[in-house]
């Protein structure tokens, strides 16, 4: 596989490894980013990654409580490697623990069934209507911040009130205004400690956009006033998953808006606004 690959494709997926290794590094359990390095390493023929990869997206499957999606990941790697006793054992001790959950159905309801991370996706109000998601002005994340920021003390809800971006955004290039980096310009809250307490609270990997070869090819294949009025950004493609920026990853509204142009995965990482910004800009001039 590696032998096909042209130069830049070899140093983009170089790049793309060491970011995903920092983001997986301080997002164990974030397994979306564990999947985009076990394809990278996959493309560069890097077979003993692709295995030690599998092994750590079934423990962040574990640590979730999605005890039949890291069998099933373990499984992969037995297929691979049938003499692996890490993952025999590992599988063993999984299947003995699901065991023991479903022949206690007078306990909690067994984890298996448990969801995994929140996804950041709009579809679930549409499968319940029968059609495309019902969009009302609640889905843009505000109720999320005033629980994280006004019940959590950061602020009051006044204070709130006068952070939370006006309808029409102040940037001349038309890229929304973000809550966090207006609370961060008025000195409520360090940019930096936001961007934290929404990466813990949203479970969605931080990604430094600065220091990432943005695609803006495929950045201009969405449209600039979608993205302008979101600040979101899609800046990478893995094989059939694009990749995309966001400062506000509670916001429903960008989501479903998102989804509605295709069939397409998206994955989503919180990033600084104003590398958002920037990156918008160059790519919609």
């Amino acid at each position: 596989m590696v032998g096909s690959l042209t130069a830049a494709e070899e140093g983009q997926l170089a790049q793309t490894i060491e970011m995903f290794e920092v983001i997986t590094q301080s997002q164990p359990q974030d397994y979306q980013s564990l999947e985009i390095l076990k394809e990278a390493y996959a493309k560069l023929g890097r077979d003993s990654d692709v295995v030690q990869t599998s092994k750590r997206i079934a423990h962040a499957y574990v640590l979730m409580g999605q005890l039949s999606s890291a069998i099933l990941e373990y499984e992969s790697v037995l297929q691979r490697h049938p003499d692996d006793t890490e993952a025999q054992n590992a599988l063993n001790e999984i299947e003995s623990k699901a065991n023991r959950l479903t022949e206690a159905p007078e306990q909690s309801p067994s984890r298996l069934s448990q969801a995994g991370p929140a996804k950041l996706t709009g579809q679930s109000k549409a499968s319940a209507t029968g059609g495309r998601a019902a969009i009302t002005e609640t889905d843009d994340g505000r109720q999320m911040h005033i629980k994280l920021f006004v019940e959590g003390k950061v602020m009051n809800l006044t204070t709130f009130d006068a952070c939370w971006p006006a309808s029409e955004p102040t940037d001349p290039a038309g890229i929304a205004d973000s809550f966090i980096q207006v609370v961060a310009d008025k000195g409520f809250q360090p940019l930096e400690k936001s961007l934290r307490l929404l990466s813990d609270k949203a479970r969605v990997g931080f990604l430094p956009l600065d220091k990432y070869d943005v695609d803006y090819e495929l950045a201009r294949k969405y449209p600039a006033e979608l993205c302008r009025r979101w600040c979101i950004l899609p800046f990478d493609r893995l094989s059939k998953s694009v990749l995309v920026a966001t400062a506000n990853p509670f916001n429903r509204r960008a989501i479903a808006e998102l989804e509605a142009l295709g069939q397409q995965r998206f994955l989503w990482y919180l990033a600084a606004p104003g590398d958002i910004s920037r990156a918008l800009k160059k790519a919609f001039r």
